[in-house]
C-alpha cells in the first residue's frame, strides 16, 4: 500500500516565479467565477467592502516574505496533494449544492495544499499569518450572519438606550425599536455592529501587523474590536436619535451614510490609539533583569 512519505534532502527544491506564475493561472482557471462573484460583492455590498483591500495586504505581507518561499532549502511536503484534493472536492460539493462558502473557502484551503507541498510546514508556518487575514475577504454565511447579527442589534440597542437616557431625553426601547418623542429608529441588521466587527477586525489585524512587530498586540486589537465596535455603533444610533429630535432631515439618507463612515473611522482611530497608549505604558514599565533580579 503507497504511503506519503517524509520529504529527503534530495527532494528540496526552490520555488520558483515561474512555478508561482504556473500555479496562479491554475488556481484563476479552477477557481474564477468564484473569485469574480466574489469581487462583485465586495464592490456592490458595503457589509464586505473591505475584501477590496484584503488580497492587496495579504499579497503585501506574502511578498514580504518571498525569501521564506523562494528560499534553496525549502522541502516538499507530499501531504500538501492531500489537502488540495480536499480543496477540489469541495469545491465541487459546493458548486453542485450551489453553497458559496463552500466554494470560497476551496479556494484558501487549495492555496493552503499548495504552500505546503512546496515548502512544508515551517514554510507554511511563516506564511500562517497572511493566509488568515484572507479569510476575511469571504462573506459569512447568511445563517451565521443572522445568528450573530440579532444579538448585535438588541446590544446595540440597550446601550444606546442608556445613552439616551442619561443625556436627558425621553425613550422607550421595545426589542431593537427606539420610541422617542414624535419619532421612532428601527435598529435593523445594517446598524448591528457586525458590518464594523468585521471590517475593524480585518484593519486592526492588518494595522498591528505592518507597524507592531510583536505578536500578542495583532491578537490584543483583535479582541478590543469587539467593545469597540459596539460603541461606535451604538454611538451612531445616539447621534442619529438627538440629531433627529431637532433637525430630523440631518438623520436619514446621505448624512446617516455620512455619519456611519465618520464613526467607522473614528473606530479605527480609536483602535490606533489603545495600541499606541498600551505601547506606551509598557515601554514606561520597569524591566527586571533576569540575572539580578534588579529594576532597569
Amino acid at each position: 500500500m503507497p504511503t506519503l512519505s517524509t520529504p529527503t534532502r534530495s527532494d528540496r527544491r526552490p520555488l520558483t516565479g515561474y512555478t508561482v506564475a504556473w500555479y496562479a493561472v491554475m488556481l484563476a482557471c479552477c477557481f474564477g467565477p468564484v473569485l469574480w462573484a466574489m469581487f462583485y460583492q465586495w464592490q456592490n455590498d458595503e457589509d464586505v467592502g473591505h475584501g477590496l483591500f484584503v488580497p492587496l495586504i495579504a499579497g503585501y505581507l506574502f511578498w514580504e516574505r518571498r525569501e521564506i518561499w523562494r528560499g534553496a532549502d525549502i522541502a516538499w511536503n507530499p501531504w500538501g496533494i492531500a489537502l488540495v484534493g480536499w480543496g477540489a472536492l469541495q469545491l465541487w460539493f459546493g458548486t453542485i449544492g450551489a453553497e458559496i462558502f463552500l466554494q470560497r473557502t476551496a479556494f484558501l484551503i487549495t492555496l493552503t495544499g499548495i504552500l505546503l507541498f512546496y515548502g512544508g510546514t515551517s514554510v507554511l508556518r511563516q506564511l500562517a499569518f497572511p493566509l488568515f487575514l484572507l479569510l476575511f475577504m469571504i462573506p459569512l454565511p447568511g445563517i451565521l450572519y443572522k445568528q450573530i447579527t440579532f444579538p448585535l442589534q438588541l446590544l446595540a440597542s440597550r446601550v444606546a438606550e442608556s445613552t439616551i437616557e442619561m443625556l436627558g431625553f425621553m425613550v422607550i426601547r421595545e426589542g431593537n425599536v427606539l420610541e422617542l418623542t414624535g419619532r421612532q429608529i428601527s435598529v435593523v441588521e445594517a446598524c448591528s455592529g457586525l458590518r464594523a466587527l468585521h471590517s475593524l477586525s480585518f484593519f486592526s489585524l492588518s494595522y498591528a501587523c505592518l507597524f507592531d512587530q510583536r505578536q500578542w498586540i495583532r491578537w490584543f486589537l483583535l479582541l478590543c474590536t469587539v467593545p469597540v465596535a459596539v460603541v461606535s455603533n451604538a454611538a451612531r444610533i445616539v447621534l442619529t436619535a438627538v440629531v433627529g429630535e431637532y433637525r430630523p432631515e440631518l438623520a436619514e439618507g446621505v448624512y446617516h451614510t455620512a455619519s456611519g463612515w465618520f464613526l467607522f473611522v473614528f473606530a479605527l482611530g480609536l483602535l490606533v490609539g489603545i495600541q499606541k497608549l498600551t505601547t506606551l505604558r509598557l515601554d514606561r514599565m520597569p524591566s527586571v533583569q533576569p540575572a539580578t533580579g534588579e529594576y532597569q
